[in-house]
């Protein structure tokens, strides 16, 4: 389903060239949930960013469905995010001007003939657990609400595959815990998911495994050799020694 091969970006700053994701390769069939850990600045947001459409790679492919995204236009991909793709964000990002029902169903604007409607929202709302608060605006939920809400909307376009960064970054570890059971009920519900964390505690929730580092992509790292909240593989330790 998500072919990502010799993927490359860099970034230009006030010091030199910063390459933010260096040459990864890695593929996520469907129904897999496949989980990237890395701590902040290894480039696994810009790589999530690449598999969005959301950024332009430098070099390499990224295929979602045997398509090549890297070469569309905007408005193609936006039509590929809107109708295939769920993401949910680091931060909610709900706008707090409208109703946490309102911000469910922003990405239908995207897709008007879409599943995307308010009956499918309140459903979402239910099964993410917070219908109660359908009706409230941002400003008066708590993070983990305004987390559920992010994953709703993140859904009402009934995407094939849900890309997640960092979504159980700034909550307690029981509300971190809910919010990775509902990830896999959903998973287990046919949605293939990319999600990057910095917690090694989320590895048994996934079918697959790998690290960023440095913008480099190990699949399978050691979570004995864990350093500093992101696990390397046996090689990367001794090259650091």
């Amino acid at each position: 389903m998500i072919e990502v091969t010799g993927v490359s970006k860099s970034f230009a700053t006030v010091t030199g060239e910063v390459r933010a994701v260096d040459y990864a390769s890695f593929s996520v069939e469907k129904g897999e949930f496949a989980l990237i850990l890395g701590r902040s600045g290894s480039g696994k947001s810009t790589l999530l960013g690449m598999l969005a459409g959301l950024i332009r790679p430098g070099s390499g492919l990224i295929r979602i469905g045997g398509q090549d995204i890297s070469s569309l236009s905007d408005d193609r991909m936006a039509e590929i995010r809107a109708q295939k793709i769920g993401f949910v964000f680091q931060f909610s990002g709900l706008i707090p001007t409208v109703t946490a029902l309102e911000n469910v169903l922003i990405p239908a604007l995207f897709w008007p003939e879409g599943p995307g409607t308010r009956e499918r929202a309140l459903a979402l709302l239910r099964k993410v657990g917070v219908a109660e608060r359908a009706d409230a605006y941002p400003g008066t939920l708590s993070s983990g609400e305004m987390k559920r809400v992010a994953i709703a909307r993140a859904l009402i376009n009934n995407p094939s595959i849900l890309i997640a960064d960092e979504p159980t970054g700034e909550l307690d570890v029981d509300t971190e815990a809910e919010i990775m059971a509902l990830f896999r009920t959903l998973n287990s519900e046919g949605i293939t998911i990319v999600m990057v964390t910095h917690n090694p505690d989320l590895i048994p929730c996934a079918t697959h495994i790998y690290a960023m580092n440095r913008g480099r992509l190990v699949k399978n790292p050691d979570p004995a050799l864990c350093r500093g909240g992101v696990p390397v593989s046996g090689d990367d330790a001794k090259d650091r020694k």
